[in-house]
């Protein structure tokens, strides 16, 4: 059984150039961009309908899941890269301690939050949400590109 490298896989050199590959490859900035604007539109909102606790902790919800979304991106970059064996592989140590440090990370940061406040607990975990919203975001976006364009 052979395996090929998808065309978005990273590090896969031989992916044809075409306007909706090029569209559909933006979407991890994308997704970044839209995760820090709802969290600009978000945090303010928390703060006047939930008061300052809950959104201290729904701003260290979002901050966690932001640092998360991206160690995330680079523990599969990491991973891929060792499989396929296109570039210089990475630390198979590093990435996985990277990978539980995201975890370890989160809980010290819901520890601390709960010893503050049992409000500030409830907007972290909220925050942690956020890549959920922004890939859905990205979700309607790109169904409103390929309605428009045709895809």
């Amino acid at each position: 059984m052979s395996h090929s490298v998808p065309e978005s896989a990273p590090g896969a050199t031989h992916a044809p150039s075409s306007p909706a590959n090029d569209f559909y490859a933006g979407a991890l900035g994308r997704i970044s961009n839209f995760m820090v604007a709802l969290a600009v539109v978000s945090i303010p909102a928390a703060w006047l309908r939930f008061g300052w606790q809950t959104a201290a902790g729904f701003l260290c919800g979002c901050a966690l899941a932001y640092l998360n979304f991206h160690w995330l991106e680079r523990v599969v970059s990491g991973l891929a890269d060792r499989v396929t064996g296109d570039q210089k592989p990475r630390s198979g140590t590093g990435i996985v301690v990277r990978f539980l440090l995201r975890y370890f990370l989160m809980a010290v940061g819901a520890y601390a939050i709960f010893t503050v406040s049992r409000a500030s607990l409830f907007g972290l975990f909220v925050g942690l949400f956020l890549p959920v919203a922004g890939i859905g975001c990205e979700a309607a976006y790109e169904l409103y590109a390929a309605l428009i364009r045709g895809w």
